[in-house]
């Protein structure tokens, strides 16, 4: 089983990348998605959520609202700090298990996590390779806005509470760099699965 890491900053591209070596044959492992599972269907880990950033986080269902965490969350370093204390263990504990399951059946194709703090988790290590998918901060911005209705305010946010892209850009085996749309992005990573998996 070959493990491939795809990260990069929010609105980066990653998760782009990541479909096209799906189409390939890969099988992907979203952090997002992970991420939002653990918190819907961990009545522990909604909890300590509701604890810490408050019961506004909450709808009429007592269904957590994902934006309103985001929009306190992300306000400030201290708290992006306590989310990713209370999340984290829960999403790379799910991870892990996803992963170890596919080795216990002995898979034998590729395996790609798209997570955009595979740094922060110190998870590199664990990888045959590491991607990383680089973009222009303005751009990313720009993406932000169009397509998640953040405010720029909420992007810039976003954006400073990640990791410095240098730091990721170090520790990458491959560098895509994503500044001439999808198109090319996409031949990229085409070329890029190529390279690495040899057809």
């Amino acid at each position: 089983m070959l493990l491939i890491g795809i990260t990069g900053g929010i609105a980066s591209g990653k998760t782009e990348v990541a479909k096209v070596f799906q189409k390939k044959g890969a099988i992907v492992l979203s952090g997002d998605e992970i991420g939002k599972d653990v918190v819907e269907k961990n009545p522990a880990l909604l909890k300590k959520l509701i604890k810490t950033f408050g019961k506004e986080i909450l709808d009429s269902k007592k269904r957590l609202k994902r934006k309103k965490l985001g929009e306190i969350a992300f306000s400030s370093y201290p708290l992006t700090k306590k989310l990713n204390e209370i999340v984290h263990p829960y999403l790379l504990k799910n991870l892990k298990l996803k992963i170890n399951n596919l080795k216990r059946k002995k898979h034998k194709g590729v395996v790609v996590i798209d997570a955009a703090l595979i740094v922060e988790w110190g998870f590199e290590k664990d990888l045959d390779y590491l991607i990383f998918v680089d973009c222009p901060e303005k751009e990313r911005i720009k993406r932000l806005i169009q397509k998640k209705t953040y405010t720029k305010k909420e992007a810039e946010q976003r954006i400073k509470a990640q990791l410095p892209e240098a730091e990721k850009r170090k520790r990458a085996d491959f560098i895509i760099n994503n500044k001439e749309g999808l198109k090319e992005l996409r031949k990229k990573a085409n070329s890029l699965w190529k390279n690495i998996i040899g057809k």
